[in-house]
């Protein structure tokens, strides 16, 4: 079974002290994955304390891996109903190529500036469509026409590298809008 699981957190650590999980090996070496656990036994290196398999040696066997994300946007929200009202408001779209200094704080998309004034995602979809060209799977993809871009965007293709899914790209793009949206909100 091939699944990814991505969960974020304001803090992951507050969690992975509650539980009791094995940190996913990145590669042969014995270099830790930067989120993902194992919260089900999996073959143990105590010398670099995680998994003494890659996480994709440990797919092939079966194991599953959850990602916990550090997501410290998440400490800005005051609470649910804050939480609520900034996950429905439209963002300001226009802030993200016309406000450079406030575009590079924000998560996911800050340090592509000129990319987003070139082109201008103005809506959930467009925005999950560039976090996606901003992998190097899809950076073929950087400047050209919005249907061009959804033509191929979600295909799977990884040959050219790293892709996003398409759940995780809007996923990703939601926390783009929600991010602005507090960075922009009087409230705070």
């Amino acid at each position: 079974m091939s699944a990814d699981v991505d969960i974020d957190f304001a803090n992951r650590q507050t969690v992975i002290d509650l539980i009791q999980c094995t940190a996913a090996r990145q590669n042969a070496q014995g270099r830790r994955h930067n989120s993902g656990v194992y919260v089900t036994p999996v073959p143990y290196d105590a010398k670099n304390n995680c998994a003494s398999i890659t996480y994709e040696d440990a797919e092939s066997r079966g194991y599953f891996k959850l990602d916990f994300l550090n997501m410290s946007v998440y400490t800005l929200i005051q609470d649910q109903q804050h939480y609520d009202e900034l996950l429905a408001k439209e963002p300001q779209w226009d802030l993200l190529w016309g406000d450079p200094a406030l575009t590079e704080k924000v998560v996911h998309v800050g340090n592509y500036v000129q990319l987003l004034n070139e082109m201008r995602p103005d809506n959930i979809q467009r925005l999950a469509a560039f976090i996606s060209v901003i992998r190097p799977g899809k950076a073929h993809l950087k400047n050209k026409p919005w249907d061009e871009v959804f033509a191929s965007v979600w295909d799977g293709d990884s040959s050219d590298g790293f892709v996003f899914k398409k759940s995780h790209a809007i996923s990703y793009a939601k926390l783009v809008a929600l991010h602005l949206n507090l960075l922009t909100d009087t409230h705070v």
